[in-house]
């Protein structure tokens, strides 16, 4: 059986969807289903985030918005560091959840949950990511 792959640039009138869920696992599943209804086939789609524990699990669903600007990276993160002044070390714990679902137009066909752990720091350090990825450090690697 031959499959096409397709990505977002394929569809350029393709309007946005709303991502309201509350959970990441809940927006990964309106945006497979919006595209596959869209499109026509059977879609995969993500969502993903920063929560922080000290921050009681925030930006989470609203990390891409977190400082309140459409995608800003560099405001998300001097928000992000700034919220976080004064707390030690050892209670910067976060983690990057990412879920994924897989639709057809009718329903959810599967879904998944990755997630990463480790700690936030104020220094910004790396080159190769992107979001919060400079100040999320994962100690099991000794990289961010």
């Amino acid at each position: 059986m031959p499959v096409r792959l397709t990505t977002l640039d394929d569809y350029p009138r393709l309007p946005a969807p709303r991502e309201d869920a509350t959970t990441f696992e809940g927006n990964a599943k309106l945006k497979a289903l919006h595209y596959a209804r869209f499109a026509g086939c059977w879609t995969l789609a993500d969502d993903s985030g920063l929560e922080v524990d000290a921050l009681d699990g925030n930006p989470g669903v609203h990390s891409a918005r977190y400082d309140g600007n459409a995608c800003d990276p560099a405001a998300n993160n001097a928000k992000l560091i700034r919220e976080l002044a004064g707390v030690p070390p050892r209670n910067r714990t976060a983690r990057f959840r990412c879920a994924i679902a897989l639709a057809n137009p009718n329903e959810i066909l599967a879904t998944g949950l990755g997630v990463v752990e480790g700690v936030i720091i104020d220094d910004a350090l790396g080159g190769n990511g992107f979001g919060y990825d400079p100040h999320f450090f994962v100690p099991e690697f000794g990289v961010t």
